[in-house]
C-alpha cells in the first residue's frame, strides 16, 4: 500500500520547488523554447528532477512518463506507473499568472489510481483515489450536474460562430486546471480537438472523474493510459448530462480534424 502522506508531501514540496522560481512572486526564471511556441524553464526541470527522484523511492516498482524525460520503452511492461507534467501551464507560469500546476497521476493496467494536483500560487491542491472520490484542500468535490448543453460554461478564450450558445468562463492555461473546474462545479464542458498527451489529463481526469463528470476522449470513447504512443486525440470532460450532446457536436469536428 503506497504512503499517502508521504505521496501528498512530495507533490506540495514539488509545488514549493516551482513557486520558488515563480515570476508572479517576483522570481527570475530562465526560461528557453523546445521548438517553436513550445517553451520550457528551469523550474520545469528542476521539479521533474525532484519527483523523479522521491516517486522513484516512495514506489520502486513503478514506471515514469513526464513531459520533461526522454521516454523509456521499459516503462510499457510495467503494471504502475508514474504520470508527470511538472509545470502544466508553463506559459501562465513565466507570465507570472496563476494557471498552473504540478500534475502527478499513479496509473495502474491503464487507468489511474491516484490523481494529485498542486497549484500554490491558487492556493490549491486537488486529489483522487479511484473509487474514493475526490477533493481540493481536503473537501469533497461533486461536478457540474447541468442538465442542458445551451448556456454551458467552458473555459475559453473565445468560442467560434457555431459554439455561440455557451458561455465562457476564466480560463487558466494547465489543461489539468481546466478540467478540475468541472470537478468543483466552475464549468460544465472542457474540450479539446488536437493531439494531447497523457501526462497533461491524467491525474486531472480522474479528479473530475471521481466527482462526479463523464469523461471520453473526443469521440465519446474511453482514454487509456501507458500506450506505447502516449497520445490521445481530444478530451471531453463534462457533467454527466450534457456529454451525449458535446459529442453530437464535437465529434464531427474531431473526425474532419483528426484526418488532417
Amino acid at each position: 500500500m503506497i504512503d499517502r502522506q508521504r505521496l501528498e508531501h512530495i507533490v506540495r514540496e514539488a509545488g514549493s520547488i516551482a513557486m520558488a522560481s515563480w515570476p508572479g512572486a517576483g522570481h527570475a526564471v530562465e526560461m528557453w523554447e523546445k521548438e517553436p511556441g513550445n517553451p520550457v524553464c528551469a523550474a520545469d526541470l528542476a521539479v521533474d528532477a525532484f519527483l523523479k527522484q522521491e516517486l522513484g523511492a516512495l514506489l520502486p516498482a513503478a514506471g515514469w512518463l513526464s513531459e520533461e524525460t526522454a521516454d523509456d520503452p521499459a516503462r510499457l511492461g510495467k503494471d504502475l506507473i508514474w504520470l508527470v507534467d511538472p509545470i502544466d501551464g508553463t506559459k501562465d507560469y513565466l507570465r507570472g499568472a496563476t494557471g498552473w500546476t504540478v500534475s502527478v497521476a499513479l496509473v495502474s493496467a491503464g487507468r489511474p489510481l491516484i490523481g494529485l494536483l498542486a497549484a500554490p500560487a491558487r492556493d490549491e491542491f486537488w486529489s483522487a483515489i479511484a473509487g474514493q472520490g475526490s477533493q481540493l484542500n481536503g473537501t469533497p468535490l461533486a461536478a457540474s450536474r447541468r442538465e442542458r448543453f445551451t448556456g454551458a460554461r467552458v473555459p475559453a478564450d473565445w468560442l467560434p460562430d457555431s459554439d455561440s450558445d455557451l458561455a465562457i468562463v476564466d480560463k487558466p492555461n494547465a489543461i489539468a486546471l481546466r478540467v478540475a473546474m468541472v470537478a468543483d462545479d466552475r464549468a460544465d464542458l472542457v474540450a479539446t480537438l488536437r493531439w494531447g498527451f497523457e501526462w497533461d489529463i491524467a491525474a486531472a481526469t480522474l479528479i473530475a472523474r471521481e466527482a462526479g463528470a463523464a469523461v471520453s476522449d473526443a469521440f465519446g470513447g474511453a482514454l487509456a493510459y501507458n500506450k506505447r504512443d502516449p497520445r490521445a486525440f481530444g478530451l471531453l470532460v463534462t457533467a454527466p448530462a450534457i456529454h451525449g450532446a458535446a459529442v453530437e457536436r464535437l465529434g464531427p469536428r474531431a473526425v474532419e480534424l483528426s484526418a488532417q
